[in-house]
């Protein structure tokens, strides 16, 4: 089993990324979503985020990305945002959605199958 893969049975996920401005998150959040990567991209400002990177503790306003897709896209997902995110090692997270309302998961289902 590969590092970015889980034992979970969830069909569906949230994939979490953050980035250090809007014109950065609104440009990745547009593409997600207009090549059916992801059902819908939320972005939101003004996150905090404290961290060591190089052996430095660092201190960040960045915008963090909450998309939702379905788990067969998610090495789509990664590989776009790997490919296109600005940072050197972005981060790039997979949570299991375990259970949503039966409605919103159709939508999602429909909006990320390749047509």
């Amino acid at each position: 089993m590969s590092r970015s893969e889980t034992r979970s049975n969830a069909r569906y996920c949230i994939v979490l990324t953050a980035v250090s401005g809007r014109e950065s998150a609104d440009r990745l959040a547009d593409s997600l979503v207009r090549n059916r990567l992801c059902a819908c991209v939320s972005v939101v400002p003004g996150v905090i985020s404290r961290y060591r990177w190089q052996e430095r503790l660092e201190t960040a306003e960045e915008v963090l990305l909450i998309a939702k897709t379905s788990c067969s896209r998610y090495a789509e997902v990664e590989s776009f945002l790997s490919r296109e995110h600005p940072y050197e090692c972005p981060e790039i997270l997979k949570i299991p959605i375990e259970a949503g309302l039966p409605a919103y998961l159709d939508w999602m289902r429909d909006s990320v199958e390749e047509s």
